[in-house]
């Protein structure tokens, strides 16, 4: 039975007659104290729209047609997810960007276990990344995909936190460019050896790693070297093996491509050379997008905004999140008073913007009450 609990002593209530407005009146079998149940209509809706979003479900299947269900639950993509800031801080953070079209990007940071935080922007700058960081207390470690302007930010709001560049990725760089089936000796013994970064596990494998990747170097330097002449210019022969080799020796230079086998060695414990923990989580979200294709880019947006704050460690009720959680119009309000306009311009809409001043709506504090 639905039967509701005292919220007094928490004791199990029973039902109690009626009012003289006709509400169900309840009895408490402990204590004896009486209360009427309110149902909250609006956080009911809010619950079953995200129910919706977050699944595979289409729009007909919750038993309406469309046009009933968009006018029952369309209010609720007026509604901002806002995580607050919580202080926690962890050993290693994963930091990752999911692209929306070519308008804007979520910029995602996770745990082990759950997000942390995440940033709107329209790209993937040093300013848009810093924002993010803002939200949380440096790591220890932090695992990215060698997004532009990441390194630059680390070094100024996370000065003492060291980056770990995820193995996968640099190994998928060199395997753009030798491809899987290279046809030169040198791009064979490359992709071999872009391989065998998964199996550098710990500081002797490491050390295994960077000595075959020397030899390689140095053994292909002559003939890497060689180039053409075409229209007066000196052209190289062979830029693609080139290439796949200037990736893999500025990680090698800048020493992130090791970092975790420096953190074992210093700290004990297992740390995560990869971002495979936010990448299964994107693959989640596009997901998600795929099955809800056709919506306008800020439906877009909120859901995947609301994905990652469903998805956070302690996301609020259904009610507490229709009462602290900012909507358009204060959205609206604060982006109008931060840039001395009344409301947005048309075109791009100005949420998708790194250059927004939201400081109450983006920076670490509290839920706004």
């Amino acid at each position: 039975m639905n039967n509701p609990r005292c919220s007094l002593c928490g004791a199990k209530m029973k039902k109690n007659g009626k009012t003289k407005a006709g509400t169900q009146r309840w009895r408490c079998t402990a204590c004896n104290a009486t209360s009427t149940r309110k149902i909250d209509n609006a956080a009911k809706a809010l619950r079953t729209f995200l129910a919706w979003l977050l699944s595979k479900r289409s729009v007909a299947e919750p038993g309406m047609s469309r046009t009933t269900f968009w006018r029952k639950f369309g209010w609720a993509w007026r509604i901002w997810p806002v995580a607050p800031y919580t202080g926690e801080a962890y050993d290693t953070v994963f930091l990752d960007g999911i692209w929306l079209k070519r308008d804007a990007v979520v910029l995602i940071a996770r745990g082990e276990s759950h997000t942390l935080a995440r940033h709107l922007a329209r790209s993937e700058c040093a300013e848009a990344w810093a924002a993010l960081m803002m939200r949380l207390p440096a790591p220890a470690m932090a695992v990215s995909d060698g997004s532009p302007g990441l390194a630059e930010a680390a070094r100024t709001v996370w000065p003492g936190t060291r980056i770990q560049r995820c193995t996968f990725h640099a190994a998928n760089q060199v395997k753009r460019c030798t491809t899987l089936n290279p046809k030169l000796e040198c791009g064979k013994e490359l992709l071999g050896i872009a391989n065998g970064l998964k199996d550098a596990k710990d500081a002797r494998s490491a050390a295994l790693w960077l000595a075959e990747h020397n030899d390689w170097c140095t053994r292909w330097g002559k003939f890497l070297r060689e180039f053409t002449l075409k229209d007066g210019k000196r052209v190289y022969a062979h830029e693609r093996p080139r290439k796949a080799r200037r990736g893999l020796t500025r990680l090698v230079k800048e020493g992130t491509l090791f970092t975790f086998v420096e953190m074992q060695e210093k700290y004990g414990g297992v740390w995560d050379p990869t971002n495979n923990a936010i990448e299964s989580d994107n693959a989640r979200i596009r997901e998600m997008l795929r099955l809800h294709r056709g919506l306008p880019l800020m439906h877009r947006v909120k859901a995947v905004l609301w994905w990652c704050y469903m998805h956070t460690e302690n996301p609020l009720s259904a009610a507490e999140i229709l009462r602290v959680m900012p909507t358009d119009d204060e959205v609206d309000g604060l982006f109008a008073s931060a840039s001395g306009r009344d409301g947005r311009d048309g075109g791009a809409p100005e949420e998708c913007g790194s250059g927004i001043v939201w400081s109450e709506f983006h920076m670490p504090t509290e839920y706004r009450r």
